[in-house]
């Protein structure tokens, strides 16, 4: 493990315009610590898999491949933010709707060779991805009770995996005039994601975003006095089969 860091600076490289505008606030319940900080530093198109068609960099004397705008938009930002101190983290962060869901790996593989091929060796493993499944407002779904207060609904808590509703946007505007920016960053403020997170059978995208931000802070030297141990369900809780392979570069 690398040396204790006693604050953390996490930036968020967004693909969404919902994301861009209060993704911060997904992490409240660890910025409450007051030992960290998110802030987004980038906001970028929705990759797709690398084709032979796309456009792409040759990184002399690596001999690896990557889209340029790849480069220039996601690797060498996370470089920079990475580089000002050895407590400094990037996460790059994208939606992964229903449609695009049988191409996860190879999404997932697109980012992390941008991060992996621009990042020197010892800076690789402070930058991950990870996706919002289907989209951010499925979790809004898991927390009736902040939907409802802001909505003027009377959901209850959906029953399921809110990772498998298919359009949960799309179901919002079905049941009420739902704004993404005004409403949403309403919802995301009353948002529990303890809450959300509670059920160790659903969520495994979104937990193991969380496992890695907590595993992060685990490099505070009085991690133990925090109370984030126990939380999310991080201990016995499902995980992403693609994206939980960052926390054993930790």
């Amino acid at each position: 493990m690398s040396a204790a860091c006693h604050y953390f600076h996490f930036g968020l490289i967004v693909t969404g315009k919902t994301e861009r505008g209060y993704l911060p606030n997904l992490f409240k319940a660890l910025a409450a610590a007051r030992i960290c900080t998110f802030e987004i530093i980038g906001f970028v198109s929705q990759r797709d898999p690398i084709t032979s068609t796309t456009r792409q960099l040759v990184m002399v004397g690596t001999g690896k491949i990557i889209p340029d705008r790849d480069t220039e938009q996601i690797g060498l930002p996370a470089r920079g933010y990475i580089s000002r101190s050895a407590c400094h983290f990037v996460i790059v962060i994208d939606d992964l709707e229903h449609d695009r869901r049988e191409l996860a790996q190879e999404v997932y593989n697109r980012y992390r060779k941008a991060l992996d091929t621009i990042l020197r060796d010892h800076q690789k493993h402070r930058a991950s991805v990870h996706f919002l499944v289907n989209m951010l407002e499925a979790y809004f779904f898991a927390d009736a009770k902040a939907l409802n207060a802001v909505l003027n609904l009377a959901l209850e808590d959906y029953d399921g995996d809110v990772e498998d509703i298919r359009h949960p946007k799309g179901d919002l505007k079905q049941l009420c005039a739902y704004h993404e920016i005004e409403h949403g960053s309403q919802i995301m403020e009353r948002l529990d994601l303890e809450h959300v997170l509670s059920n160790p059978a659903t969520c495994a995208w979104l937990r193991t975003l969380f496992a890695w931000c907590v595993r992060v802070l685990e490099r505070y030297p009085y991690f133990e006095t925090l109370g984030l141990s126990g939380k999310f369900c991080l201990d016995n809780g499902r995980l992403s089969p693609i994206t939980s392979v960052q926390l054993d570069m930790l």
